[in-house]
């Protein structure tokens, strides 16, 4: 089953990507590479890069900035492929935004 793995982080708290941080993450990577787990993962540009969209009938609306205020932003991601939820779990615990903010873990639905 894969599962989506969102990293939210209060960047107020959350350490720069630097040297250290990027390694935690590079380090990570190769695990999940190595078990064959990951599927993919990216890190996200700054919220004040977003662009919302909504549709209404035939009218589309764009705004600047996420759509929701909150302290914590999503940062970031991993699809992982895991047998179940536990192991899903297991690997998400050992996201270094862990340490800093949420990572929530959801299942992706597959169709067809």
């Amino acid at each position: 089953m894969k599962y989506m793995c969102l990293i939210y982080t209060d960047p107020s708290v959350t350490p720069p990507m630097g040297q250290n941080m990027n390694a935690a993450y590079f380090d990570l990577n190769r695990r999940m590479k190595e078990a064959g787990v990951m599927v993919s993962g990216d890190a996200l540009q700054p919220t004040r890069t977003a662009t919302s969209l909504r549709k209404r009938g035939d009218k589309v609306e764009t705004m600047d900035g996420p759509f929701a205020e909150t302290r914590e932003h999503l940062g970031g991601y991993y699809i992982i492929d895991c047998p179940d939820l536990d192991q899903a779990l297991h690997w998400a615990a050992q996201i270094p935004g862990a340490a800093y903010g949420t990572v929530e873990v959801r299942p992706l639905v597959v169709f067809g």
